[in-house]
C-alpha cells in the first residue's frame, strides 16, 4: 500500500506519519511538506491514500487533490487540517475524509475501514489487476509497462476469461479484423519476456497455438467481485475496462 503524506507544516508532518505508521504499518510512506514535489512523487507511484493538509502556501490541499485526482481517479483522499470550513469542499471531492489536527491514530483506523475506494482486498501476491474503470497491471503497486500498446489488451482478455484457455485465433480476432499471426507472437513474446523479468513468468502460461491466465498468482478486483469480497463490491461502479470495446461484465448484485 502506497500512502502520500503532505503538510507544509515538518512538525505536523512528523506527527502525522508517526501516526499514520501506527495504524499502517509496513505501508509505504512517502511525506512532504512541498506540494508540487508531492504531485511528482504521486506521478511515479500507484498512490491508494493521501492525507493533506488543506492550507498550504502556493498550492493548496483542495487544488492538490483536484490534481491528485487527475493522475489517479481512484486515489483516496483524507484531508487533515485545523479547520473544519473547509468540510464541503472536500466532499465535493469526494473524498475519503476529513480529519481535524491534531490527528490520533484512532481516527485514522476509522478512515482506513471506510475508504471510498477500498485497498485491502490486495493480498501478498505480487501482480495486482485492476478492473474497475480503465485496465490496468501493476506489480507490487507499480504499474507494468510492455514493450507493445497491444500486449495489455492481450493481457487484458486473458484476464476477462478468467483463466479459461483461449486460442490464438480467437485472442487475434480480438484485437484486430484482420489475420496478423507474427504481430500476435511478439505480443505473446512480450507478455511472456515482461512477466519474467518481473519474476512472475507463472502468472501466463502459453501451450502450442492458446494460453491462459493463471488467477490463482493474481490479485483482481473483478475476481474478487465474484467472490463476494464486500470491499471489491464497493468499488464497482458500473465500469469495467473502460478503455477496450469488447469486454462485459456480469453484474451480479
Amino acid at each position: 500500500m502506497n500512502i502520500l503524506l503532505v503538510d507544509d507544516e515538518e512538525l505536523q508532518l512528523i506527527r502525522l506519519e508517526k501516526a499514520v505508521k501506527t495504524v499502517l504499518d509496513g505501508a509505504n510512506i512517502f511525506s512532504f511538506t512541498n506540494p508540487k514535489k508531492a504531485l511528482e512523487e504521486s506521478k511515479k507511484h500507484n498512490i491508494d491514500i493521501a492525507f493533506l493538509d488543506i492550507e498550504m502556501p502556493v498550492i493548496n490541499g483542495i487544488e492538490l487533490a483536484k490534481q491528485l485526482k487527475r493522475v489517479n481517479p481512484t486515489i483516496n483522499l483524507i484531508f487533515v487540517t485545523a479547520y473544519d470550513a473547509y468540510a464541503l469542499n472536500a466532499y465535493q471531492l469526494h473524498a475519503s475524509g476529513y480529519l481535524l489536527k491534531p490527528v490520533k491514530a484512532e481516527k485514522i483506523k476509522e478512515e482506513i475501514e471506510a475508504l471510498r475506494y477500498p485497498v485491502s482486498i490486495r493480498g501478498g501476491k505480487k501482480i495486482q489487476i485492476k478492473c474497475f474503470g480503465n485496465f490496468e497491471i501493476f506489480y507490487n503497486g507499480e504499474p507494468v509497462r510492455f514493450s507493445y500498446k497491444k500486449s495489455k489488451e492481450a493481457f487484458a482478455y486473458l484476464v476477462d476469461r478468467e483463466g479459461s484457455a483461449i486460442n490464438v485465433n480467437e485472442l487475434n480476432a480480438i484485437l484486430w479484423e484482420e489475420d496478423h499471426p507474427s504481430y500476435l507472437r511478439n505480443l505473446i513474446a512480450d507478455i511472456q519476456q515482461t512477466l519474467k523479468n518481473l519474476g512472475c513468468e507463472d502468472v501466463f502460461v502459453k501451450r502450442y497455438n492458446e494460453c491462459f491466465i493463471n488467477v490463482d498468482n493474481v490479485d483482481c478486483d473483478a475476481y474478487e467481485y465474484k467472490k463476494g469480497n464486500p470491499n471489491a463490491i464497493r468499488m464497482f461502479r458500473g465500469e469495467y475496462m473502460n478503455q477496450y470495446s469488447w469486454p462485459i461484465f456480469e453484474d451480479n448484485y
